[in-house]
């Protein structure tokens, strides 16, 4: 009768190898599934605030070199591209440099002939609604100033804050959301532009403090049309949100700093 062979015992691998793996695991994850970002300014309040991080879904566009860790040319053409629908809040490569990551939400598709008159949006010459609502408060912190002394008050508490006037606008399609509208500038008229293949008008919420696709691809400023290829990601959740007020010597502020009622906001 014969003896059975002893079984081989599993190798463990070693540390670099394991973390070999893991960086590995990583970079797929961040390519292919979700990325996280940053909101480092006001240019889409009333819906992000600075000192907010969120997660990207990468999937929903395609993927492009800009989808991969420091935009490595790997990929020469965005691959299972898909074009985004109006209303979407998108993570971009901002040109001229595309080097930057930026957060804006598409208001003008292909073919689209988008305007700005008198600080109502206009999409293919029709007016998109525009209600209303109380102002937007936010309390200044770490991370928040009010832009100008006339948006200044202060709360029954005692605490500094901004009030901003606050709008709701309803898409075509019936997307609506929240924008702030400060008053007259100069932005709030513009000529009509039409949107070629293959690139997107985008705006921020804050019409008033976001240099967008109204002002020309300047580096530090405007960034005009964005081409589709450009997209990194499609915003979806609010995963941590701080004011700004963390030391990271003092653990407790951690989480005295932490905004917990933001955190979980979905797109």
């Amino acid at each position: 009768m014969s003896q059975p062979k002893p079984r081989k015992e599993k190798k463990e691998d070693s540390f670099p190898v394991f973390l070999i793996k893991l960086v590995l695991i990583v970079a797929f994850f961040r390519s292919f599934v979700f990325s996280p970002f940053n909101i480092p300014s006001e240019s889409m309040l009333p819906r992000l605030e600075n000192g907010d991080y969120l997660l990207a879904a990468k999937w929903p566009y395609g993927y492009s070199k800009y989808s991969l860790p420091f935009s490595a040319p790997l990929l020469p053409f965005r691959i299972l591209s898909s074009q985004p629908a109006r209303g979407d809040v998108v993570i971009f490569k901002a040109p001229p440099g595309n080097n930057v990551d930026y957060i804006k939400r598409v208001i003008g598709l292909p073919g689209d002939t988008v305007q700005m008159v008198g600080g109502v949006l206009q999409i293919n010459g029709n007016p998109v609604s525009k209600r209303k609502l109380d102002d937007f408060v936010i309390r200044v912190s770490a991370n928040t100033n009010c832009i100008a002394p006339e948006f200044e008050a202060t709360e029954a508490d005692g605490a500094a804050s901004c009030h901003y006037p606050q709008f709701r606008e309803t898409l075509p399609e019936g997307k609506s959301y929240n924008v702030l509208d400060l008053g007259y500038r100069p932005q709030d008229d513009t000529a009509p532009v039409i949107v070629p293949q293959g690139q997107l008008f985008l705006m921020g919420d804050n019409r008033d403090n976001s240099l967008d696709s109204r002002f020309p691809a300047i580096e530090g400023g405007g960034i005009g049309l964005v081409p589709q290829d450009n997209l990194v990601g499609k915003a979806m959740i609010v995963m941590w949100s701080t004011d700004g007020s963390a030391n990271w010597f003092l653990p407790w502020t951690w989480f005295t700093s932490a905004r917990f009622n933001r955190i979980g906001g979905l797109f």
